[in-house]
Order: structure tokens, then C-alpha cells, then sequence
């Protein structure tokens, strides 16, 4: 198992798969990223990736940004670097792709920023461009294990977006939409309709920027494993 990713949303994950890695969706649960990173490093993983949406907290990232981070940050302050190779070698496949990567920290968050006020204050005090729920566990693993991990991510809602209530509660143990709780949250907040169409906007322009951010991660591996001169 060449290449493991790790993702919040189960259709993160199938955009991993799509693409030929095997991934697994935690919804951003620290214990689930735990139990999955130990699965995939015992079972062999050569690289760890998180992957998936993430929150901008620098205000010039729009929805469907790629973000290729050089380091994941957490609240304490700790830091833990990517793999340099493979980042270089990821930036390189997404620059033959036509794609532009931001780089710039990533916060490993507990929960979600859900405010503009909250995400100028972390990016103030981090100088994080982005967070998600997702890295810091994979970073940690990988620092354990050993092992190179790397950040994949793509802007969702960007820093001056105010997420709706329902977005704390949207997902299932299994990064699927939890429907029951989305509709609840709906009918006790009806005024944030107008922001979760705009949200679910944001997160289908992410998604699609994933698709060809897999490929150019799936190029990158194969580049790295083909011999010199030879074909692949």
C-alpha cells in the first residue's frame, strides 16, 4: 500500500479512490484518524495524505483553491513538517496540470471555525491559510510511525464566509451527510437556507477541484516510481 489518504467526508474519499488510493472517511473524529492511520501504517503505507475541503483563514483563498501546505500547525503552537520530496513532487504534477498551488500553514483544528471574527484571529495568530479537522491527527501519526505525510486540500468556505449552524452538525460517523440532524438544525434556524446554498456551492467547486488535484498526486507516485529513462 503505496500511498494511504485519510479524509473527513466519505465523498472525499471516493474521489481518493476514483484515482486508485485506498482512503478511508473519518469525519474529523481524532479517535477514527487514529484507528485508521494505525490501520494503514500497519498494513504498510509509504505515505500518509489528508485530504479533502478545508476552511480558508487567509482572506485571498476562493473556493477551489489548492492548498499544498509545508507544515500542519496546532493550536499549542507545535508544528510538523510535510515531506519535502513529496511536496515538491506533488507542486511539480499539479503545475504540469495547470494548477497553481497555495502553500502557507495549515491548522490542525478540534472543531470548526465556523466565523469570520474566529478565522482572522487564528490566521493572525498562526499565520495558518487554512484548517481542517483532519491533519494534525494524520501528522501526528506519520511523526509516530514514521512514516512522510502530506497535505492535499482544497478551499471551501472561504475566510469571510459565516457558516450555518447545520454545517456543525452535517455529517455522519462515516463523513456521510446526516440528513435528520441537517434538517433539525433547519427547522430550528430556517434563516440559514440562503447559507447552505452558498456553502454547498463553495463545497461542490472544492470537490471538483479535487478530481484533478488525485490525478496529479497519482501521476506524481508513478513518476516517482518509474525508472530513469524508462517508460510510465
Amino acid at each position: 500500500m503505496p500511498i494511504a489518504v485519510v479524509t473527513g467526508l466519505a465523498a472525499e474519499a471516493r474521489i481518493a479512490q476514483r484515482n486508485g488510493f485506498v482512503a478511508a472517511a473519518t469525519a474529523g473524529n481524532p479517535a477514527r484518524i487514529a484507528t485508521v492511520t494505525r490501520q494503514f501504517l500497519a498494513d504498510g503505507a509509504s505515505l500518509l495524505v489528508s485530504f479533502g475541503m478545508a476552511g480558508a483563514l487567509a482572506p485571498l483563498l476562493v473556493p477551489g483553491t489548492i492548498v499544498l501546505p509545508r507544515r500542519v500547525v496546532g493550536a499549542d503552537g507545535t508544528a510538523v513538517s510535510v515531506d519535502a520530496a513529496w511536496h515538491d513532487r506533488i507542486e511539480a504534477a499539479l503545475r504540469a496540470a495547470g494548477i497553481e498551488a497555495a502553500d502557507g500553514d495549515c491548522l490542525g483544528a478540534s472543531a470548526i471555525v465556523m466565523t469570520p471574527p474566529a478565522k482572522a484571529a487564528l490566521n493572525a495568530r498562526t499565520d495558518a491559510v487554512m484548517v481542517d479537522l483532519e491533519s494534525l491527527g494524520v501528522a501526528r501519526a506519520a511523526e509516530h510511525g514514521r512514516c512522510p505525510f502530506i497535505v492535499l486540500r482544497a478551499v471551501a468556505d472561504p475566510a469571510s464566509f459565516a457558516l450555518p449552524p447545520a454545517a456543525s452538525v452535517g455529517l455522519d460517523r462515516d463523513g456521510r451527510t446526516a440528513f435528520g440532524a441537517v434538517l433539525r438544525s433547519v427547522l430550528r434556524h430556517p434563516g440559514q437556507v440562503p447559507d447552505l446554498i452558498r456553502l454547498g456551492a463553495h463545497a461542490r467547486r472544492a470537490l471538483a477541484a479535487l478530481g484533478p488535484a488525485a490525478a496529479a498526486l497519482r501521476r506524481a507516485d508513478a513518476a516517482r516510481l518509474s525508472p530513469p529513462g524508462g517508460e510510465g
